[in-house]
């Protein structure tokens, strides 16, 4: 399930590239979950625990690697109990949020209220209100909300 939280909270990384420059282990970047939103969000293919192929900048380290890329890998990998700053990710990466939420429990922050528009059966908790949105027109309203607050 999905737990979104808009604003600040306790135990959150707000810039979650700079926290998984510090934490990724290998086995994460070889993963195959990995594999697929390097591919999709960077357009770059893995060769390696440390070699990523760009086909903008050529071979590159993990720590290259987009802030998206790098928070989806945080939220899908890491178990420390830290809440990541999803603003830290384009638009681009809400299907990939989404679908982590599906495998498992994510809490998430935002700080902007995120495209999942093009999520099927998009459901959610809103922490702020503790309101389960079943639609991603229910996000929408429960956003506005929590914005005119």
């Amino acid at each position: 399930m999905l737990n979104i939280v808009f604003g600040d909270i306790g135990n959150s990384i707000y810039h979650p590239p700079t926290y998984f420059d510090n934490v990724y282990l290998d086995e994460w970047i070889v993963d195959d979950f990995s594999k697929k939103i390097i591919e999709d969000i960077d357009k770059s293919v893995v060769i390696g625990s440390r070699v990523i192929d760009s086909p903008y900048l050529g071979s590159i380290s993990t720590k290259e690697l987009s802030g998206g890329v790098k928070t989806l890998m945080l939220m899908m990998f890491d178990d420390s109990g830290k809440i990541f700053n999803a603003s830290a990710c384009g638009d681009n990466c809400a299907k990939w949020i989404f679908e982590i939420s599906k495998k498992k429990d994510l809490t998430i922050n935002l700080h902007h209220v995120m495209d999942f528009s093009f999520c099927e059966d998009f459901e959610a908790v809103i922490l702020n209100t503790n309101k389960h949105v079943k639609s991603y027109n229910e996000y929408l309203d429960e956003a506005i909300l929590i914005e005119e607050r």
